[in-house]
């Protein structure tokens, strides 16, 4: 069932794409249906069609609370507009819905997996952002959000490890039907780490173990993992913060 706030930005954008004109468009590049658009997240194959997501301010041309805009395409060089996937409209994700990843079920449903924001107060009393991981599970128009969610938060974590910066999962399937994913972290000494989660039902999540360690070599936080199996070796991908020449 799509929330109010779901329905205000899909009716925003429906309505708002009409000022922009097709010749003020990228031709081979997707640009943002209207507003602003950030990374691009659950880019899969889903019942015949690429679908490809992004962080998405529907509202202005700057930064603001991100939904989840959507597009597919058949070829990957035309691409239609969906109504966007996402809004942040839940307490865990009320700050936004940022980067993750989607993969199809064996139910013929297609899941998302993103990091929700919310805010927290700490025992001194400072409000902070609080990242933790979601699940909404849909037909590729319509998303549900799990009613569990979220499904890993800081009782996941390792010991040390920063709840303030946990993010950007990358789902995926293995070949014995259980599932994996790796996010981002920032281990207690302030270093990047990429940590390992594993489910049998692509629902239920628990930690088990550091991937990979920074060891003080690349920048500090690493985010948007990608881990993925090539030529018999498996390859991890990253984007260290603050990375010096």
């Amino acid at each position: 069932m799509t929330s109010q706030m779901l329905r205000e930005a899909r009716g925003f954008e429906e309505i708002d794409e009409k000022r922009i004109f097709p010749e003020e468009r990228p031709l081979f590049h997707l640009s943002a249906r209207t507003g602003w658009m950030n990374d691009p997240n659950g880019f899969s194959y889903y019942d015949g069609r690429f679908h490809l997501f992004y962080q998405y301010y529907p509202y202005d041309t700057k930064w603001g609370p991100m939904h989840w805009g959507h597009a597919v395409s058949s070829d990957l060089l035309h691409w239609d507009y969906l109504p966007a996937a996402l809004a942040p409209d839940e307490l865990y994700d009320r700050e936004g819905c940022f980067s993750g990843s989607a993969i199809a079920l064996p139910d013929g449903r297609q899941l998302l997996m993103y990091t929700g924001v919310g805010k927290m107060q700490t025992e001194n009393g400072e409000i902070k952002e609080i990242q933790t991981q979601c699940l909404a599970a849909g037909n590729g128009m319509d998303y549900e959000k799990y009613q569990n969610n979220p499904v890993l938060d800081g009782k996941d974590l390792p010991e040390g490890a920063s709840r303030f910066d946990f993010r950007d999962p990358k789902i995926w399937q293995e070949k014995d039907g259980s599932y994996r994913c790796v996010a981002g972290n920032l281990s207690a000494d302030g270093d990047g780490q990429i940590l390992l989660f594993s489910s049998e039902d692509g629902f239920s999540w628990s930690f088990r173990r550091v991937l990979c360690e920074n060891k003080k070599r690349f920048g500090k936080m690493w985010e948007c993992p990608d881990f993925f199996e090539l030529d018999g070796k498996w390859i991890l991908l990253t984007s260290p913060q603050d990375m010096l020449p």
